[in-house]
């Protein structure tokens, strides 16, 4: 009987075949400080009233209990996971991060049965047969795996479901209780340049061959002001090309850099296994990435705006610079309450963490999206930064959760005219503004911040009580209510 391990990263798409023989039909619940497991029909957990009705040792230990266990199962198999939507599968589907967490937060435990050709397809068709009905539970994600049984960790399921709640619970009573940032169209709309797109090369010291950069730019613009857009772990700069048309339209030169060591054309290389996965040399890399292409642009001043790992290149690049001490107190500790899935990320820097610090002066402001932090950086750093620094956080981000990642930061980062800004209903990628759209809901909450930043010009460097460089209204979105948080 095959046996596999549900939480290795580059395995899942091994694991779920395009046509599996069967589907999973036992599930096999670890009770603590029994010395037994309790099995049930996946049909039964459908309508679990009737099972525990029944006279099998589960509904009596339900009975025993008063009802706590049957209490328990429903909030784990009935409440809805983190991916939430069809629409967001369809953003998110191919990542392996996205691979990790749902295998992290479903499966908890072991799959019995599952086929040892593996195909290769990866997570689109489970995910989209478990969310017909418009939301991912444990129960319809379990139903669509292919396998013959599972065997699920009661307490773990509960507890990690409860993490992830608790980790969204300040960034969601922070949108509940402040009204929305207006819109504004002439922020929230384009801009009257006509834009033209073209890809450049960038020769570089540190990379062994030429990096290829995106250039949007408006028509008819010299030198132009600019800002630089670093995408995240296994994306593309194809992510953000609505952020930086929108941008462009407004009369800014936006270059989008491709990280080669960690973008997705690295990421199906690993899963072919024609590769290893990004080294934590690439820690120090991707800021000198994006000098390189300041320096090939001859630019003076410079606004950098980064989302995830690419949010991260951004404050290295603004003067916050990492280090070791948090990942060897805390990355061993997996029932560390505050740890989240972007931790995976952070822990894997610790070989370079302490060499990785790299500012670069010509960056007067950065723009941060959903950023890895809380181990990475110490907070103390924050105060030597050079560049004034705009997180964003999603309510619902369940990649890079905003408590602990941003919302622990607020008191030290607002002391430095730094700001946090939270998207209602925003999670790690619906906050994006890919290629051919509108440029996402940040869009106009980008425009500001830059707008403003090259307006101040030194000025917008942080000081002790500096004010804040973003209006209190107009750059709210339509789609996603944004919130500042005080």
């Amino acid at each position: 009987m095959v046996r596999r391990r549900l939480a290795s990263l580059v395995c899942l798409p091994v694991l779920l075949g395009a046509k599996p023989a069967r589907a999973i039909e036992d599930v096999i619940l670890q009770v603590p400080l029994l010395d037994f497991d309790f099995t049930v029909r996946l049909s039964e957990l459908e309508n679990p009233e009737t099972l525990w009705q029944g006279s099998s040792d589960l509904a009596e230990l339900n009975r025993a209990s008063r009802g706590v266990v049957g209490r328990h199962l429903r909030e784990i198999f009935d409440k809805p996971l983190p991916v939430q939507t069809r629409q967001v599968v369809s953003q998110a589907v191919g990542t392996p991060l996205l691979e990790q967490v749902i295998l992290a937060v479903s499966a908890l435990g072991h799959v019995q049965g599952l086929p040892p050709d593996p195909t290769g397809q990866d997570l689109n068709v489970v995910l989209n047969a478990a969310s017909r009905t418009g939301e991912l539970t444990l129960y319809t994600v379990l139903r669509a795996i292919p396998g013959q049984s599972v065997t699920v960790d009661l307490p773990r399921a509960l507890m990690d479901l409860q993490r992830i709640a608790a980790q969204q619970r300040l960034a969601t009573a922070l949108v509940d209780s402040r009204p929305p940032v207006s819109v504004s169209p002439s922020l929230s709309s384009p801009g009257p340049r006509p834009v033209r797109r073209r890809v450049m090369e960038v020769p570089t010291r540190h990379r062994p061959l030429p990096l290829e950069v995106v250039m949007l730019e408006p028509e008819g613009e010299g030198e132009g002001r600019l800002v630089v857009i670093s995408h995240g772990l296994w994306d593309s700069p194809e992510s953000f090309e609505g952020w930086a048309a929108h941008l462009a339209s407004h009369g800014f030169r936006v270059a989008l850099p491709l990280h080669p060591g960690s973008d997705a054309v690295q990421q199906r290389a690993m899963l072919s296994g024609e590769t290893s996965p990004p080294a934590p040399e690439e820690l120090r890399l991707r800021p000198l990435d994006v000098s390189a292409v300041i320096d090939a642009l001859k630019a003076r001043s410079v606004v950098v705006i980064g989302h995830s790992w690419g949010a991260t290149t951004a404050l290295q690049l603004a003067g916050t610079a990492p280090s070791s001490r948090r990942l060897i107190e805390r990355c061993g500790d997996r029932t560390d309450p505050e740890r989240n899935l972007s931790w995976v990320l952070q822990c894997s820097f610790l070989g370079s963490a302490d060499r990785a610090g790299l500012a670069d002066q010509r960056v007067l402001a950065v723009a941060a999206v959903s950023t890895p932090l809380r181990l990475l950086f110490d907070y103390g750093s924050l105060q030597t930064m050079h560049a004034r620094a705009l997180l964003v956080s999603g309510s619902r981000d369940w990649v890079v959760t905003p408590d602990p990642e941003a919302m622990q930061v607020q008191t030290v980062a607002s002391a430095q005219g730094h700001q946090l800004v939270v998207a209602k209903g925003g999670d790690h990628f619906n906050l994006r503004g890919p290629a051919g759209g509108n440029g996402g809901p940040l869009r106009a909450l980008l425009l500001a911040w830059v707008q403003t930043a090259f307006a101040a010009g030194d000025r917008s460097r942080p000081s002790l009580q500096a004010p804040p460089l973003l209006a209190p209204q107009g750059w709210g979105s339509s789609e996603l209510p944004l919130v500042a948080a005080p």
